[in-house]
């Protein structure tokens, strides 16, 4: 598979001649609606292996090293001399590299009551590809009680698929996580044996395999309740045949501060849970200035703390489907950014005539415009090269696998990545 990055000039049939692919492959594989290409905007060429453009100081053994091939099999495979020079823009062959299993989740929140037909069309679209189909969520009541969301088809999406279903519990009340709740949940011993009586009631009539926990803003002294709690729960669902997970907040240290942190022990729930999903995003979020949702350094950061206190074979990397477009200049709690999905960021792009930047360091994609009130926009997203970088971390630290937040929002580009980068894992 390979990544395209639009320079001016491009076209469709250019670039299908490029890589020995066409127009209708390259269409399709990237949901194009019309071939006018924005400058700065990714591709994925539907090829097996890849091919690479020699630069300026190239050779065949730093070119190997970027690829775990040797000098002497780039030789072989292009036909040409191992020590002779390399002409910069020779194109080269990379093969496809060997796969790793992982496991691959993905929430999906049905909204307003019912399960709307764009969020059925992207379960069907895109549960082949995940291990998990998380339903979220399971809202705990204060007495113990679940409100179900809807689920409409997708049990029979995920047993399809060979999929297994998760459900997931959460604290949220009125449309936030409740502090309160979340305190009443992990100290009431009435309130909880009940909750754990549903939770497990629920999973087994349903059909669920696996419960997944995203209790948050839980008061920090509640941070041994919490992991109490979940020993309690683990020895309920493994009694059940249920697996266990966890939602985590994305520390860099143990002493973190901020509620959203202190009662998320990494090393308790590293040892408790069967696997933990680090939310790595919303560094960039609706009420904040505009930044990278999930920009790779902080992402990293996040990582090599929680590999300090949790085996790597239980972490999922936490994974944003959407981008942000914000008004400017940024008041706090003034307007709202607005979600849209990758699909639209490159629409918007087009309409604006905007070119799409991107930045080393977050490694995200980029841009602004302004709209016809003559206000300037900044809007950062995901692209082709972003959720590349995302991969080759989990291939780098040897994670698990990873965690989309949330399914229906269009992003063509990360599922014929991720197959081609990984096998996943079937947990049924």
């Amino acid at each position: 598979m390979q990544i395209h990055v639009i320079e001016r000039g491009d076209t469709l049939f250019a670039i299908a001649n490029t890589y020995g692919s066409s127009i209708d492959a390259i269409t399709e594989a990237n949901e194009l609606s019309t071939p006018n290409l924005v400058v700065g905007q990714t591709l994925v060429i539907p090829i097996v292996g890849q091919f690479y453009f020699v630069q300026p100081g190239d050779r065949l053994y730093s070119i190997g090293l970027q690829f775990n091939i040797t000098a002497e099999q780039l030789a072989q495979i292009n036909n040409i001399q191992l020590n002779a020079p390399l002409s910069p823009g020779l194109r080269l062959y990379i093969p496809p590299q060997p796969k790793r299993a992982i496991t691959s989740l993905g929430y999906i929140e049905p909204l307003g009551g019912s399960v709307s037909t764009t969020l059925e069309n992207a379960a069907e679209k895109n549960t082949p590809f995940l291990t998990y189909l998380t339903a979220f969520s399971y809202r705990v009541n204060r007495d113990g009680s679940l409100t179900p969301p809807p689920l409409n088809r997708f049990k029979q999406i995920a047993e399809a698929n060979n999929t297994a279903l998760s459900l997931a519990v959460s604290n949220l009340e009125e449309g936030a996580f409740s502090t309160e709740l979340a305190h009443i949940i992990l100290t009431v011993q009435a309130v909880q044996n009940n909750l754990l009586d549903n939770i497990v009631n629920t999973a087994v009539s349903v059909g669920f395999d696996e419960v997944h926990f995203d209790l948050e803003f839980i008061p920090p002294d509640d941070r041994e309740a919490y992991n109490n709690f979940l020993r309690k729960a683990k020895k309920r669902l493994h009694q059940a045949g249920l697996k266990m997970s966890t939602a985590l907040a994305p520390k860099t240290s143990a002493t973190q501060q901020g509620i959203l942190y202190e009662a998320h022990d990494y090393q308790a729930h590293g040892e408790i849970a069967d696997f933990v999903v680090l939310m790595t995003y919303e560094w960039g979020y609706s009420a904040g200035p505009p930044l990278a949702v999930s920009p790779i350094n902080e992402v990293r950061k996040v990582v090599n703390y929680a590999l300090t206190e949790i085996p790597a074979e239980k972490i999922l990397l936490g994974q944003n489907l959407y981008g942000y477009d914000w008004t400017l200049p940024f008041v706090k709690g003034g307007e709202l950014a607005k979600a849209l999905s990758p699909q639209q960021a490159i629409a918007l792009a087009r309409q604006q005539n905007a070119a799409i930047e991107y930045d080393p360091v977050s490694q995200a994609p980029f841009f602004t415009y302004y709209d016809a009130e003559g206000k300037q926009h900044e809007v950062w997203f995901e692209d082709a090269r972003s959720i590349q970088a995302k991969f080759n971390l989990i291939k780098e630290l040897d994670l698990l696998g990873i965690a989309y937040w949330k399914l229906g929002l269009a992003f063509p580009q990360n599922w014929l990545l991720l197959s081609d980068n990984f096998n996943i894992t079937n947990s049924k």
